[in-house]
């Protein structure tokens, strides 16, 4: 009833003006795709907008109310030159609220060189803003019908790093085997950094830091094997990134360093109708100075999900998932977070807690609605990161759901 009450105080003209917003994308999108689709060059987009409340949170805005900003508008094209030479990009607007900034940015722009192929092998080179495909859904996360829900799961795919995480201006390689006796084995390395503007420190750091954030090299790894005939697939990854955050003259903040370091093991089983996916992971986040000179803090973070979809029919799917994440593996409870800050951090803020359940509909082979409902708990995935707000954030226990239309060609 609470929740039919908030969308009837909604204004009707605002639903209707991104309802024509949305068509008038989706028109000018198919028009654009119809000129310049060939057998080498490739278009393709994507427009999401849908409606999404977190009560007792400020996870997508401030006053907790009912919002639209829930808007994804993609276009990425490629363009095949020969055998061996493609080039590829994504560039989206997105308004997530808190989330992340709202805006455009460019996820992905590279050049692929097939260097090498036969039956078995396959070796590919990517220079420019290159994709991460380390992760589960992470070369998916920034398509609304290709990843498994509207909020993917926070405890490895953090929305604050959204752009970050991404993709980032470097190389990669990718290796690939496959044959009938050991199945299919991809290796992936890639090496980069990502540039962060102000409104992306702000999600991070929070507002009060007044200086620059500046993303080192990081270098990240995976490998992944699917046994032959097997509708499971395995993979290992491991990340190890750096910052450095450089003081404005007015800060209250130091010059400081951040390192993280990120490991996951994951398995995914694709069946005629059921879906599961898991993903367990331990991270270090080491932080140097940055809150007053001679500060260090180095903590072992841990956690999973759990995850499992059901196609009911062909149009409808039902989807569940679990998950869990302690900041500080051996502060669970966020105790010793609230007794180091003496008080001034709640304890909750040392973890999170996640039970969600969901549905998705096909109206079409491009058109889809999907709807979740999140139990939350806890406050270790809220932004920003490094500076955690209790005032905004006063309650342990906070819900989210969201309901979100999308359409690709």
């Amino acid at each position: 009833m609470l929740m039919s009450l908030k969308l009837l105080s909604k204004p009707s003209h605002l639903s209707c003006y991104y309802f024509s917003v949305m068509c008038n994308f989706c028109l000018i999108f198919n028009l654009s795709a119809a000129e310049v689709k060939s057998e080498s060059l490739q278009i393709h987009g994507f427009v999401a907008q849908g409606i999404i409340d977190a009560d007792k949170s400020n996870y997508i805005n401030d006053d907790e109310s009912l919002s639209l900003e829930l808007t994804e508008v993609g276009i990425n094209a490629s363009y095949q030159i020969n055998n061996d030479f493609r080039i590829a990009g994504q560039a989206v607007y997105l308004n997530g609220g808190n989330r992340y900034h709202p805006g455009l940015r460019v996820d992905y722009l590279l050049l692929e060189w097939n260097a090498f192929y036969n039956e078995a092998w396959q070796a590919s080179f990517y220079f420019g803003r290159v994709k991460n495909n380390h992760w589960l859904y992470s070369s998916t996360r920034d398509i609304p019908f290709a990843r498994p829900s509207i909020l993917i799961p926070q405890v490895v795919y953090f929305d604050g790093f959204r752009d970050i995480a991404v993709g980032g201006d470097g190389a990669a390689v990718k290796l690939k085997y496959s044959d009938d006796y050991f199945g299919d084995i991809d290796f992936n390395f890639s090496r980069g950094k990502s540039a962060i503007s102000d409104e992306q420190a702000n999600v991070v750091l929070g507002k009060s830091a007044q200086g620059t954030l500046e993303h080192a090299l990081d270098a990240q790894a995976s490998i992944y094997w699917r046994p032959a005939f097997s509708q499971w697939r395995f993979g290992l990854s491991a990340l190890d990134a750096s910052f450095s955050y450089q003081r404005d003259e007015t800060d209250i903040f130091s010059d400081g360093d951040f390192a993280f370091q990120f490991y996951t093991a994951n398995a995914l089983y694709e069946g005629e109708h059921w879906q599961f996916s898991a993903e367990l992971f331990q991270e270090r986040f080491l932080t140097s100075e940055f809150y007053f000179p001679g500060f260090h803090r180095d903590e072992i973070g841990q956690g999973y999900y759990l995850q499992g979809s059901y196609h009911l029919i062909n149009d409808l799917s039902l989807m569940a998932r679990y998950e869990r994440f302690y900041a500080n593996k051996d502060d669970k409870n966020g105790s010793q977070l609230a007794e180091n800050s003496g008080g001034l951090i709640p304890s909750y803020f040392g973890f999170h807690n996640d039970t969600m359940i969901g549905l998705s509909y096909d109206f079409s082979s491009n058109f889809r609605l999907n709807a979740e409902y999140h139990w939350m708990q806890g406050g270790a995935r809220l932004s920003p990161i490094v500076q955690p707000n209790p005032v905004a954030n006063a309650n342990e226990n906070w819900q989210v759901w969201a309901i979100q239309l999308m359409y690709w060609f």
